[in-house]
């Protein structure tokens, strides 16, 4: 028997295979894909598959000569041949073997045990072979199925496990962008990977004010997933019940340091923007977003109030306040914008940045966005992406000539004031 070509085909064989949701469904499909294309190189003619519950191996589903085969029967774990599967990953014996149940292997219809055990032992397959197969070429084509098919197992749990973190990532970032007083809104979101541990959220308040947050998770996949989640719902229910942001953040960040995930570390910046241009925030050691005054050209950084969210169960956030002109343009971003690297290694930099938002500065809130985000991605063309990157500009547009102003709060109606952070 040619043994590379044997190799080529079975790995051939599995790529060919699309995975499913069910991992079974796909093992199933790897077994009959190996009993179409080895019958009659190596006499494999059908098969079972078992999965391990407790100490018992389940018969699940038959595959080619033994699709038919009566489900729910349990074989103990303890049974020679599967014992010996799972010490060595695979087992071959004949039924004159005295550790095999002639009776049972009989009622199942097998004249020769054949049996690989992978996916950490949770799963079995077990192969009818023709009784002139030669055992050497049986045993190198099962030590071969056994490897192949484990990865195929493995790559498919990854698989649905980044599916998993996608669908959380895109259910938490925001589906609509508030319309409130004179103020434009975008963000954007671009992770290093398939899955990033990159988060913004913008979060209406009423008419008179809305919410702004951006995150980030160290890490990527779906551990930094599940982070950022914990982050949005509990800032959700916070803000939701009225909560002081400053309060609302300790609060958030004992949550976190409590959790099993927080093998890492989430900085987070959340700010509350008012229709007369206030703006109250906390920042949780997360990259001061930039404020682009219009009047002036000049920038203010909205810096740190408190340390990033989960080391620290007892850290104390403040909330500070700034405001914000008709004209003035704010940049929400991560640490992926103003790090990317070029072939040289050289930093898009924060300078680089500045200048990019001074000559986008009359653009709208998704230009502005877009320019950035495609800035630093150009910049770092020919080099590995090392970060996610995600940027959210806020722009308050600037009057036209003869509007009337807007209102200060001391001047609404009674009960429409905006809410203390």
């Amino acid at each position: 028997m040619d043994y590379r070509l044997l190799l080529k085909n079975v790995e051939k064989t599995l790529e060919a295979i699309e995975g499913g949701e069910d991992v079974l469904v796909t093992i199933v499909s790897v077994g009959e894909a190996i009993v179409r294309n080895f019958r009659s190189e190596l006499g494999i003619l059908g098969g079972r598959l078992y999965v391990r519950r407790e100490n018992q191996y389940v018969l699940e589903r038959g595959f080619g000569r033994s699709r038919r085969v009566q489900t729910g029967i349990s074989v103990s774990a303890e049974y020679g041949p599967i014992r010996r599967a799972e010490e060595d990953g695979m087992a071959l014996a004949d039924l004159d073997d005295p550790s095999v149940d002639r009776e049972l292997e009989k009622s199942l219809g097998v004249s020769r045990f054949a049996a690989v055990s992978f996916g950490e032992e949770r799963y079995l397959l077990s192969f009818d072979v023709h009784p002139k197969a030669r055992e050497e070429d049986l045993l190198l084509a099962l030590g071969i199925i056994r490897t192949v098919v484990d990865s195929k197992v493995r790559t498919e749990r990854l698989e649905g496990l980044l599916q998993d973190a996608r669908r959380i990532q895109q259910s938490i970032l925001p589906r609509a962008i508030p319309q409130v007083g004179d103020f434009e809104l975008y963000g954007l979101s671009v992770p290093a990977e398939a899955v990033g541990g990159d988060f913004y959220d913008f979060i209406p308040l009423g008419d008179l004010s809305f919410g702004a947050a951006i995150a980030d998770a160290s890490g990527h996949g779906l551990l930094a997933a599940l982070l950022v989640r914990d982050i949005y719902v509990g800032l959700r229910m916070g803000i939701g019940n009225d909560f002081k942001i400053a309060r609302t953040i300790e609060r958030l960040n004992r949550i976190l340091n409590k959790s099993r995930l927080t093998t890492k570390f989430v900085s987070l910046f959340y700010g509350e923007f008012e229709t007369n241009g206030d703006v109250v925030y906390v920042n949780a050691g997360h990259p001061s977003p930039l404020h682009l005054h219009a009047a002036t050209g000049a920038f203010s950084e909205l810096a740190s109030t408190g340390m990033v969210l989960g080391p620290a169960p007892d850290a104390v956030y403040s909330r500070r306040a700034a405001h914000m002109e008709p004209g003035d343009l704010m940049l929400l971003y991560t640490d992926g914008v103003v790090e990317a690297h070029d072939s040289k290694d050289r930093e898009f930099g924060m300078p680089r940045l500045k200048r990019l938002l001074v000559e986008a500065r009359r653009e709208s809130a998704r230009e502005v966005v877009q320019r950035v985000v495609n800035a630093a991605r150009s910049w770092s063309h020919g080099a590995p992406v090392e970060d996610d990157m995600t940027a959210v500009a806020i722009r308050r547009v600037p009057q036209r000539a003869g509007a009337p102003s807007r209102v200060r709060p001391e001047t609404m109606p009674h009960g429409t004031k905006p809410r203390s952070g």
